[in-house]
């Protein structure tokens, strides 16, 4: 141990001589590392030296961390302890010793020490943070110093103390990384020893409104233990009562000549965590803004938490709660936005608030996953000479190896097997399945849906079934598929318009069969030559040119020439059929065409006679 105080007492930096005094008092296995017994032992040695060190310094009435502190020609040497502390946080960071041994001494010098005192070795605390903060560090100590900082706080003043206590948990938000489970509440249990106490007896002499003192300071009973509210007979009293307060605060609206008096900027400096309960206050309470901004900011955070997700069934509210809660909630804005100074601006910020409170909220319901991602290492290039990339034939090596693979197999491309179209009832057969209503298959199942399956389809109907193809105009996509597939009471669905079809062809025959009757048993109705020049053979060429199924008047003018009936004659007729039409078309061109072939000849046997 006299070798340890002789060495806190040297100069220079801890790593000039740290090692060699370790290696001096315990006379180590290894040089560099010391085993698990001798770890134990030179811990030992080290509380019992720092112990010492603690108790000269409270005997000389210099603080712990002064103590030893000298100056020499206008130099100050550094604090025995501080001394001490620099060459085991040496040993440990380099791992000459156990990484927990300075955490150890950490919790004992704090243990020893009185508050004003805990205050300067908690600096040094901050001071080294980086270090301790160090992998190898801060996996062996890091349950030591959580404990070291709580029982600080337990000793420490919440009202007289607070600028530590902040100090505190401000280290810890920064030595603990944001995911450490320690440090987050995942039950969500509250503190429910934040305990408001107010009057239950009126005062004497003073006209106070007692009720609604009581019913105001009773509301914190619920912001200290939200897990009430969700009691039907508890919501019912909280509701109350919270409108009781709201009313009021209607009632008594505060004007922008109170909000610039009171300077919310000003009073922040002095803020108290807790407000005074007496019933005397309550008017002037009622008077200050930020005691009104209080009350209904803690509303808000309680609706907050009703809402929030990840609770269990028995946990969320009710059907009618939650109307409520609605109409509760935007009352209560209302009102803060009315508060004075800038009351819009002031809610604009508590909404943003809680609104990111909301992904904590899912952030602890899913685990706590860690939010740090591992660095992406950078490969590093291997030096020599750079590989050229291997050049393809047909510009990739799938397409290269397939036209490879092609000329060593001739036959592959004239193969049979290679391409083959499917059979027109043998592509048919899924969807002709699917038709059928006892092979229950859903809607959404069938093949006619597949807009590939019904294009390839169309291809091969067209190629082998024309019938078939013809019907996807009447029925869709279901009508190409060939009737021999379908179930009986599902093919006459598709059978009517083949009939309908049949019909017709006879009715055509028929006509054609009519026409050519016509033809044989009428005569050829001559035109004199005179009759006829040169428009009028135009005309009745063009008449004789013309289609069969050319329209009415075009057909009339040509039946008036031929002589056979005038337009007003074919209008009094009926079309009563097609095939009548037709018939007219047909007699009135070909009476025509005989009066152009008679007329041509009169006119050849005139100019015979006349040369």
């Amino acid at each position: 141990m006299e070798v340890f105080r002789n060495a806190i007492l040297q100069t220079g930096p801890p790593e000039s001589f740290a090692l060699q005094t370790v290696q001096e008092v315990i006379k180590p296995q290894k040089q560099t590392k010391l085993a698990q017994d001798e770890n134990q032992l030179l811990e030992n040695m080290l509380r019992t030296l720092l112990q010492e060190l603690v108790s000269s310094g409270v005997q000389s009435g210099e603080p712990i961390m002064l103590y030893g502190q000298s100056i020499d020609d206008g130099e100050i040497s550094q604090a025995q302890i501080p001394r001490l502390l620099d060459i085991v946080l040496f040993l440990c960071e380099n791992e000459h010793v156990e990484g927990g041994m300075i955490f150890q001494l950490l919790e004992d010098l704090t243990e020893m020490s009185t508050m004003r005192n805990c205050k300067d070795v908690f600096g040094y605390i901050e001071s080294k943070q980086d270090i301790l903060g160090k992998q190898e560090l801060f996996a062996r100590g890091k349950l030591v110093m959580l404990r070291t900082c709580n029982q600080l706080l337990r000793r420490l003043s919440k009202a007289n103390d607070v600028v530590f206590c902040g100090r505190i948990l401000m280290f810890l938000a920064h030595f603990f990384p944001l995911s450490e489970r320690s440090a987050v509440n995942i039950k969500g249990v509250f503190n429910t020893s934040n305990e408001t106490k107010y009057e239950k007896d009126p005062p004497d002499g003073i006209p106070v409104d007692f009720n609604f003192y009581k019913t105001f300071w009773s509301l914190q009973e619920y912001f200290c233990n939200p897990v009430l509210t969700l009691a039907p007979t508890k919501w019912q009293k909280f509701t109350s009562s919270l409108m009781v307060v709201l009313n009021t605060f209607d009632a008594q609206p505060l004007s922008e000549e109170v909000g610039d008096a009171n300077d919310l900027e000003e009073e922040a400096a002095t803020f108290n965590i807790k407000y005074l309960t007496s019933s005397k206050l309550m008017g002037l309470e009622l008077k200050d803004p930020s005691f009104r901004r209080h009350v209904l900011v803690q509303c808000l955070i309680l609706f907050d938490y009703l809402k929030a997700p990840g609770k269990n069934d028995k946990d969320l509210p009710s059907e009618s709660m939650k109307e409520e809660l609605k109409s509760c909630e935007e009352r209560v804005k209302k009102l803060l936005e009315m508060t004075p100074p800038k009351g819009k601006i002031f809610l604009q910020s508590i909404e943003h608030i809680l609104e990111r409170e909301k992904n904590w909220v899912w952030w602890k319901r899913d685990g706590c996953p860690p939010f740090e991602k591992q660095p992406i290492e950078n490969k590093t290039v291997q030096d020599g000479p750079k590989k050229r990339r291997p050049r393809w034939r047909l510009g990739n090596k799938e397409l290269s190896q397939l036209w490879k693979w092609a000329d060593q197999n001739p036959n592959a491309l004239t193969d049979p097997l290679r391409v083959r179209t499917p059979a027109i009832t043998e592509y048919w057969k899924p969807l002709a399945e699917d038709m059928d209503p006892s092979a229950g298959i859903e809607a959404e199942y069938h093949h006619k849906n597949s807009r590939v399956y019904c294009w390839k389809g169309l291809r091969v109907s067209a190629r082998q079934d024309l019938e078939g193809f013809s019907r996807f105009t009447d029925h869709g996509i279901e009508g190409v598929v060939p009737l021999e597939l379908l179930p009986p009471h599902v093919r006459s669905k598709y059978q009517a318009k083949t009939n309908d079809r049949s019909k017709r062809a006879k009715k055509e025959d028929m006509k054609g069969a009519s026409l050519q009757t016509e033809e044989s048993q009428g005569s050829v109705i001559a035109t004199p030559a005179s009759e006829i020049d040169g428009e009028g053979i135009r005309a009745d060429l063009e008449a004789s040119s013309t289609p069969m199924d050319t329209d009415a008047p075009v057909a009339s003018e040509n039946i008036s020439q031929g002589g056979t009936l005038t337009p007003d004659e074919l209008q009094k007729q009926s079309p009563d059929t097609e095939f009548g039409q037709e018939a007219g078309q047909l007699d009135a061109d070909a009476e025509a065409d005989g009066g152009m072939i008679d007329g041509e000849t009169d006119a050849e046997v005139d100019l015979e006679i006349i040369g």
